[in-house]
């Protein structure tokens, strides 16, 4: 269990920079964005895959290719869609903020019917995330950024933050659930399969995207700066951090497991501070001691479960 917490802790540094993205890229939409990444992620995955291609098209059943086709759409292209128009739109703070929810949603739903210990033994460390994240919000909301958004575009920012959440939520259960059920996939194949899959579907939003009429860009456009940048989130995020959750996964429960995705949260947060130039605010140190906190209780409530458990 510590090794899966290990890895999860890791895959939050990892993925945490995908929030920093956006705002280097200005000039590009989250739809750019999104059919760069994962084209990109698509090319190297398949790559990796064509030594063992027959190997893999042997194991490979219907149901998984279901599987991997809506994890892909839900997990990725959707996600960063969402996720980039959020931090274009209200910035890294407040998208993180709202995709921080992300460890309370899927301890209920995943707690439902397939938990292994009762909600309400986990209500104090829920409790201490959810206060992390009304910290966060609560500085956000005092504070001078955003002057220059709309009440519109704060809305629209807010909903493709939610977005990125729900699609999340349904891809970390969707996706721990099927590992389990199917051991035969090592996490590191279904990392390059699914990006086999997420980066075919991402070609053929990019084939739309050049055939459809460009639209006005009000800022500038570096395409070798866009590249590079693309190429280091379909290494990183996509490809090493895939492997390190399916890893971490398969080591977890669903309801603990589901919380460590609040360490992306924590990442992201100090990766926009660092990009900012600027110290975190008090509350903001508050909303990270609380959201680890609540991590570390939820840590502990499973490891004396399974102590109980194993005696």
């Amino acid at each position: 269990m510590w090794q899966g917490i290990g890895l999860g802790a890791l895959t939050g540094a990892v993925w945490g920079m995908v929030f920093l993205v956006p705002q280097l890229l200005p000039g590009f939409t989250p739809f750019e964005q999104m059919a760069g990444r994962y084209v990109l992620y698509g090319v190297v995955s398949l790559a990796l895959v064509l030594p063992r291609a027959r190997s893999y098209l042997q194991r490979l059943t219907r149901a998984d290719y279901q599987a991997l086709l809506w994890l892909s759409l839900l997990g990725n292209l959707v996600y960063y869609v969402c996720l980039a128009a959020g931090v274009q739109l209200i910035g890294i703070a407040p998208t993180s903020l709202v995709v921080g929810m992300l460890p309370v949603v899927v301890a209920v739903v995943g707690s439902l019917g397939h938990g292994e210990i009762p909600l309400r033994r986990l209500c104090w460390p829920l409790l201490a995330i959810v206060l992390g994240v009304l910290c966060t919000g609560a500085d956000v909301l005092t504070g001078a950024g955003g002057a220059h958004t709309t009440l519109w575009q704060k809305i629209i920012g807010l909903l493709a933050a939610a977005g990125a959440l729900f699609s999340w939520s349904a891809y970390a259960l969707g996706n721990a659930r099927y590992l389990m059920r199917h051991p035969r996939w090592s996490s590191h194949d279904w990392s390059l399969l699914t990006g086999v899959i997420t980066g075919a579907l991402a070609a053929v939003v990019a084939l739309v995207l050049w055939c459809w009429p460009s639209v006005a860009h009000t800022a500038p456009r570096n395409w070798a700066w866009f590249l590079l940048l693309m190429t280091l989130v379909a290494i990183f995020p996509s490809i090493v951090g895939t492997s390190l959750w399916n890893a971490a996964t398969r080591r977890l429960p669903i309801t603990l497991g589901g919380q460590l995705i609040v360490f992306e949260t924590v990442f992201a947060l100090l990766y926009g501070f660092i990009y900012e130039a600027r110290w975190p605010h008090p509350l903001e140190i508050v909303a990270m001691v609380l959201l680890i906190a609540g991590v570390l209780g939820s840590s502990l409530v499973h490891a004396r479960h399974t102590s109980v458990t194993a005696s």
